[in-house]
């Protein structure tokens, strides 16, 4: 598997400030990457957060800009120097590389909140459930043996820690209300995972709310993932990213200002039509009582 080449939340900040800052001056990027002797191709990728840059091609960026020495420091603060290892390293042989990029960027997020109208989301997930649904999922498009989809059950339980580590994300999970119907594996795993879910509602950074099958649907759109970053100290605010997972694996990043605030208003507008969380809880009690309990 390729080095994951997506960018983490300061590369992203720093490939923004690095456009702005080019065309707060009216040049274009073939002009610039001429005065440096590079290629208009690589000043793009980097621009685009596709690739990184190195502290020494970063300073003389900056310096052709004519930022402040103070501007010049915290930009180079940004700069990664080599990819730093986490956890997921590990298990980046049995992941798609797309996913594994969205695993870094959800554990640098500070706030999450998922649209789920078919499955409970995996930071949802028990590891029973888990399985299931990648087992399911897995042998409907590809053939891998049990090692690999073990490994994903692994590092989906892994990715739960954001929500209890020191600096906890906030979580905002809105379900249809199928999903709580929806069979996956047996009737005690269902029941296994609504009590999960109830369980973890009922943490102070973690609010399920459902959407219910007799009220008002707003819109018919399929499962997403609206990741919030804290804003970089001096630096300034990071972009949003929307996370659309496709059945191929791939993967659809959002990052354009605009289009993210569509997706928030989206959100809000199913908040709006859900259950508020203590009936949510409610709701998904019953469920487990009369429809999984037998």
């Amino acid at each position: 598997m390729p080095e994951l080449a997506s960018p983490s939340v300061r590369r992203r900040r720093l490939a923004a400030e690095l456009r702005r800052l080019r065309e707060e001056r009216n040049q274009t990027g073939e002009d610039v990457a001429g005065a440096l002797g590079w290629s208009a191709s690589k000043l793009s990728r980097i621009e685009l957060a596709r690739i990184g840059i190195k502290a020494a091609d970063l300073a003389r960026l900056l310096d052709a800009y004519g930022v402040s020495a103070e501007h010049k420091e915290q930009l180079l603060r940004l700069v990664e120097r080599g990819r730093s290892r986490g956890w997921w390293d590990a298990f980046k042989d049995s992941l798609p590389e797309q996913f594994a990029t969205y695993i870094i960027l959800e554990s640098e997020a500070e706030s999450i909140s998922a649209w789920s109208p078919e499955f409970v989301p995996g930071l949802l997930q028990t590891q029973d459930y888990a399985r299931a649904t990648i087992d399911a999922h897995l042998s409907a498009i590809a053939s891998l043996p049990s090692s690999e989809i073990e490994a994903r059950v692994q590092t989906r339980m892994r990715r739960q820690r954001v929500l209890s580590n020191e600096t906890a994300t906030c979580l905002v999970s809105m379900l249809d209300e199928s999903v709580l119907s929806r069979h996956v594996g047996s009737p005690e795993v269902m029941a296994m995972q609504l009590a999960h879910l109830i369980e973890m509602s009922e943490l102070p950074n973690v609010t399920v709310r459902v959407l219910p099958l007799a009220g008002a649907h707003p819109f018919a759109i399929g499962g997403f993932m609206l990741l919030r970053f804290a804003a970089i100290p001096d630096i300034g605010p990071v972009s949003d990213i929307v996370y659309i997972e496709e059945l191929s694996g791939n993967a659809l990043y959002i990052d354009d200002d605009a289009e993210t605030h569509q997706y928030q208003l989206g959100f809000d507008a199913l908040v709006a039509e859900s259950l508020d969380p203590v009936k949510s809880r409610d709701l998904i009690a019953k469920t487990m009582r009369e429809t999984w309990s037998a």
